[in-house]
């Protein structure tokens, strides 16, 4: 676990939070944020420096703090980074996944996947929220994903994981609705970022389709969504047909689906 910078003094301009900032849909988040002229504090699993350069060129305040967001450990280093500051918005995006039948993956993977997506979010969201609650006024904003609308074989606990976020972010929206915070969920497809090698994906047709959206594009959906107070967001019309689809299809033909595009393998296939 290392820091980037040292602990910034208030500024008077609105502070956002964002995780898994370190490149792919969460370094775009933060990037617009900072255009916005918002100060950062970004937080990743991975090293930030090449993502910090970039939020300093366009004129941001960062603090960067490498951290894994899976434990209670990272969780509170970030939130002793902010030190008792207004959050105005939190981007909470970390999140990754796994590529293999369920019964192939070591257990340990399976349980940082899940403590990453669910535990390490809904710790930080209770944190930073009870925050915002109190003052009426705040911005919470997940990463979820049209997956967690699908039975993912071979990406069992991921999908089940971002069903989920899906689900968790409409209940607190809920429960929010009269203080004077906003809860919106991003559901992106397929996006062009490092989830597929990371996930070991690679070898699946879902990982090299060439269709995937930029994620650019994907963040802007969420970031504008989440500047308008909406509840959700499905990022491009291809999947905005492809959500709309599993809402009205069996559940065993959206598994067999899915098997079809993510079997180790079927890269290859026909």
């Amino acid at each position: 676990m290392s820091d980037y910078s040292s602990t910034m003094a208030p500024t008077g301009r609105p502070l956002a939070v964002v995780t898994g900032a370190s490149s792919g849909i969460g370094y775009e988040l933060a990037r617009l944020f900072a255009e916005d002229g918002y100060d950062l504090v970004v937080a990743a699993d991975r090293p930030l420096d090449e993502a910090v350069e970039g939020l300093q060129a366009v004129g941001a305040r960062v603090e960067a703090v490498q951290v894994d967001l899976s434990s209670e450990e990272g969780v509170r280093v970030l939130y002793d980074r902010i030190g008792g500051r207004a959050v105005d918005a939190l981007a909470a995006n970390a999140g990754h996944g796994l590529g293999k039948g369920f019964l192939d993956e070591s257990f340990d993977d399976i349980l940082h996947v899940v403590n990453t997506n669910i535990t390490g979010t809904i710790r930080l969201a209770h944190l930073v929220g009870r925050g915002m609650r109190a003052r009426g006024k705040g911005k919470i904003l997940f990463t979820g994903s049209i997956a967690g609308l699908t039975p993912g074989s071979f990406q069992a606990v991921y999908n089940a994981s971002k069903a989920f976020v899906d689900s968790f972010s409409f209940a607190l929206r809920n429960e929010l609705k009269d203080t004077g915070v906003t809860v919106t969920v991003l559901m992106p497809g397929p996006t062009d970022t490092d989830f597929f090698a990371r996930a070991g994906l690679l070898d699946t047709k879902v990982g090299q389709d060439e269709r995937k959206m930029d994620p650019a594009d994907v963040a802007r959906y969420g970031y504008e969504a989440m500047k308008r107070g909406e509840g959700d967001v499905v990022a491009g019309l291809g999947n905005k047909l492809q959500a709309a689809l599993a809402a009205v299809t069996p559940q065993s033909i959206l598994a067999e689906q899915h098997r079809k595009m993510a079997k180790p393998g079927s890269a290859r296939d026909g």
